[in-house]
């Protein structure tokens, strides 16, 4: 009987302390590498920065474009667009180009 009471004594408080430390552990695991965790979040931070040097490579061209369709508009005209297309309108050449001649391909 008083081995039982002692066993008792000893092994409910180890069982405790285990099941204690599993569910520890578990949350523990969880707040590191779970959905939400700390790993996750270092990846969500390269994601964004990855996604982030894209979307100001977009931007860039974008603007790009956007400077190129305002020097063709009607509003401010570039002076060598304009005799640019003014030639291949018009079939001249300036004095100073040069010019080659292809063969017809047929």
């Amino acid at each position: 009987m008083v081995i039982r009471t002692r066993l008792r004594s000893i092994l409910f408080p180890l069982m405790l302390y285990c099941v204690a430390s599993g569910i520890g552990s578990y949350f523990v695991w969880h707040a590191i590498n779970g959905e939400r965790g700390l790993k996750t979040n270092d990846e969500y931070q390269l994601k964004i920065a990855a996604l982030t040097a894209q979307l100001t490579a977009a931007r860039r061209e974008k603007d790009l474009w956007r400077h190129r369709i305002e020097l063709l508009s009607g509003e401010t005209i570039d002076r060598d667009l304009l005799e640019e297309e003014a030639r291949v309108v018009l079939d001249r050449v300036h004095k100073n180009d040069l010019v080659v001649y292809l063969p017809s391909q047929r």
